[in-house]
């Protein structure tokens, strides 16, 4: 496990940049404008047993998250995790049919003495793709540690996902248009990755922000399209969008009627599929506990605040926005726009902590299995501009 002082190693050694070592590699189309800015110099050092579980971690997490969705999908369920009602539909229909497929999410677990605690699910549009599956092994580049061991798998479980998605759906041309908001370079970076391994999958794949896309349910135009060139549209059958399920259903309800319909007649197969909300839902963690109360990669969390020290989290809050620490007094709270949201109150567990002051958080994703690590850190609550830092596994 991370500790004090003997946890981190310089990169350094041989002068290389580390987005310059991503163009070097070919990759140069998922680096957006200072992507690789907030990867420092440095690297985690972890022992190949403590990565192992961290994997393993993930593939029973998963497994249980599964297990544990009562037959049905009965209303009062999808209530306790406030899955908006508009969602209800959709949500079963692709919980109930196996062709619509879950590519991939990010568990977020603590390293603790006891080994890895889970924190969050980020099941339905979980970013740091580019990071995990390219940055990181480019920063080892950059330092001229080409033999070094990482775990750090995901574009390769990505396209086993996605040949999954394609031979489930085979009945369906295989052309994929992946969505991001037009404002987000991050979005398109993590995109970007995702369409390239769907290349590789036999897609043909099409990136095209969110604001651009023409959806119908009217006649010969029924579908999802996008223009592809000069004048030219297509429609696509395969959807991936990188916006979140519930902002749809709360801001967007004439989109998501129409994405119901069309996903009932066959027109169009999403991911990730609408019943990732259930595990993307941070009620779902108090629902885990409720089933496996006390089990080993679980912290205690409730509907109702707990007594002693505990993290205070919104149901869909994101990159670290509205969560409250409480010590029977407010510890401290990060500002956010998802104040009014549904809480759950997580027992509270401190991370890992450098000698300078660093607390570090273990970013696992799941892909059909367990299939890489990354690291961020930061002087407090973790956020989407905590640093990414890349790891080293020892035998």
């Amino acid at each position: 496990m991370l500790a004090k002082g003997n946890n981190t190693v310089r990169l350094t050694a041989h002068n290389g940049d580390v987005e310059t070592a991503v163009r070097g590699l070919g990759w140069e189309w998922c680096v957006e404008d200072g992507c690789a800015n907030y990867v420092p110099g440095e690297a985690v050092v972890i022992k190949e047993e403590e990565a192992e579980a961290l994997l393993k971690a993930a593939d029973t997490l998963y497994n249980m998250m599964v297990q544990i969705v009562p037959e049905g999908l009965p209303d009062e369920f999808l209530k306790i995790l406030g899955i908006p009602e508009n969602l209800w539909e959709l949500l079963r229909q692709s919980w109930n049919d196996d062709r619509h497929w879950h590519l991939y999410g990010r568990f977020d677990l603590v390293q603790t003495p006891e080994g890895p605690k889970l924190l969050e699910f980020n099941a339905d549009t979980a970013t740091s793709i580019p990071e995990t599956a390219v940055v990181q092994w480019a920063s080892l580049a950059a330092a001229g540690k080409n033999d070094a061991n990482q775990y750090s798998g995901l574009y390769e479980a990505l396209v086993e996902q996605l040949k999954t998605w394609r031979m489930l759906n085979d009945d369906l041309a295989p052309a994929l248009l992946l969505t991001y908001i037009g404002a987000s370079a991050e979005d398109e970076a993590n995109c970007a990755v995702i369409a390239q391994a769907a290349k590789e999958a036999g897609f043909e794949a099409h990136l095209c922000p969110i604001e651009e896309v023409n959806i119908s349910t009217e006649g010969a135009e029924k579908g999802v399209w996008a223009q592809v060139g000069a004048e030219q549209w297509r429609q696509f059958p395969f959807l991936f969008k990188l916006l979140p399920w519930e902002q749809i259903a709360w801001e967007e309800p004439e989109l998501l009627k129409d994405l119901t319909y069309l996903a009932s007649m066959r027109n169009v197969v999403i991911a990730n599929p609408a019943y990732t909300l259930m595990f993307q839902s941070k009620g779902m963690l108090a629902w885990l506990w409720k089933a496996y109360p006390y089990h080993p990669l679980l912290l205690e969390t409730d509907l109702e605040p707990l007594s002693g020290k505990y993290i205070r989290k919104p149901y869909f809050g994101r990159e670290g926005q509205s969560v409250e620490v409480v010590d029977r007094v407010r510890v401290t709270k990060v500002a956010g726009e998802y104040d009014n949201q549904l809480q759950v109150y997580q027992r509270w567990c401190d991370l890992p902590e450098d000698s300078n002051g660093y607390q570090y958080q273990a970013g696992v994703f799941w892909a059909g299995e367990g299939c890489a690590i990354g690291f961020r850190r930061e002087k407090g609550i973790i956020t989407n501009l905590s640093q990414f830092v890349p790891h080293l596994v020892e035998r």
